[in-house]
């Protein structure tokens, strides 16, 4: 039905006897309808005949009949520009990319909640208009990560869109964030993990590894290295010079250039001319949450994150008498008091040799040797 939709009309009209539901065609805008179902929804249609589309855009009465027309026509103004009507509507990506850039932007953490944002959350609901989303919506989110990388990370990311929503919620006149109290995975003192891989766990991992082209050959640098996941997956060939890795500050969480002496373990992981970790030659492997599905499946060891890995190798680094300083160091921990401010020597000796210990180490338990010589009978 076609008409001059207005306030009084929009707040009143209800589904007819029978009906699942109906869309009112609003005369003022062309291709903007108002559609009543279970809730009232605005809608735009656009397109040819043959190619006809519809986009969703906001809820009534959230979003009145005077904001949806003028979100519609700027709609029709990026579909004529030959641009994604998208674009016109306040989608939970667009909003959280505004608050990156203003409100995120002095965050110490931001890099870390782009990514989880780029990773977990845009593919889900990225192009969703923020005022659509529904608290299940969020909460079926907060399962499949914490299913597939952890009730850590679940919080991790659940505090960065509960940031978002509040930030738009505090400068849109309708929108109310519809994140509540209750929705975290883990009890405050569970948040801080300690998982460590056994050594049958360890070996388990490293042999599957072996067998796991691209992502098996990252997860042994990682546990080589004691690096993070993105840290070594957008290694570049440029990074290394001679037998080590520099990884620049500008995709370093302390923001400082870290010096890693590459072990010969490690150096005979690196592959390509300029990406080290990549499938297709041309980006940096990504796709993690599927290789490691697939890995947990070849290896028979579950319930860690690969976060864990560094963790794991930290560990090894002090079982092998590496001085605990050193293993800050090697680790990228930024030292303390006196030492962290006048002390801005590399290390890089020291750090090789920790490097080369834990391989070792790594080695040993990876390929156990048997220590019991047999002996010959007396004659």
């Amino acid at each position: 039905m076609r008409l001059m939709l207005t306030d009084r009309f929009c707040s009143r009209v209800k589904l007819r006897e029978g009906e699942v539901q109906a869309d009112y065609y609003d005369e003022a805008v062309s291709g903007l309808a108002l559609r009543v179902g279970q809730k009232k929804s605005w809608t735009l249609h656009y397109g040819g005949r043959d190619s006809r589309k519809r986009l969703t855009f906001g809820t009534y009465p959230t979003l009145g009949l005077a904001a949806a027309r003028t979100k519609a026509l700027e709609a029709k103004q990026e579909i004529e520009a030959g641009r994604s009507p998208i674009k016109a509507v306040d989608t939970f990506k667009s909003i959280a990319e505004d608050w990156l850039t203003r409100d995120g932007a002095n965050l110490r953490s931001k890099d870390k909640r782009k990514s989880a944002l780029e990773r977990l959350v845009y593919d889900v609901i990225g192009d969703r208009p923020i005022a659509d989303i529904k608290r299940s919506e969020i909460v079926r989110l907060l399962d499949q990560i914490e299913d597939n990388q952890g009730p850590v990370m679940a919080d991790w990311t659940l505090a960065t869109v509960r940031k978002i929503m509040n930030w738009h919620a505090s400068r849109s006149d309708d929108f109310n964030s519809p994140i509540v109290r209750g929705m975290s995975r883990t009890k405050p003192k569970e948040r801080a993990r300690k998982r460590v891989l056994s050594d049958e766990e360890l070996r388990k991992v490293w042999k599957a590894a072996e067998a796991s082209g691209v992502f098996g050959r990252l997860i042994r640098f990682i546990l080589l290295t004691a690096t993070r996941r993105n840290e070594a997956a957008m290694m570049k060939r440029s990074e290394v010079k001679g037998e080590d890795w520099i990884i620049p500050a500008e995709r370093y969480k302390t923001k400082l250039d870290h010096l890693i002496p590459l072990s010969a373990a490690t150096q005979r992981l690196l592959e390509g001319d300029s990406l080290i970790f990549t499938t297709d030659g041309e980006t940096s492997i990504s796709g993690f949450s599927k290789f490691k599905a697939e890995f947990d499946k070849a290896s028979g060891v579950t319930g860690y994150t690969i976060h864990d890995l560094r963790r794991s190798s930290r560990s090894l680094m002090s079982r092998a008498g590496v001085n605990s300083d050193i293993a800050e160091r090697c680790l990228g921990h930024v030292m303390g008091g006196v030492r962290g401010t006048y002390d801005r020597y590399e290390y890089r000796d020291e750090k090789l040799r920790a490097f080369e210990v834990l391989a070792s180490l790594i080695d040993r338990i990876v390929n156990p040797k048997d220590n019991i010589v047999p002996m010959r009978a007396a004659q």
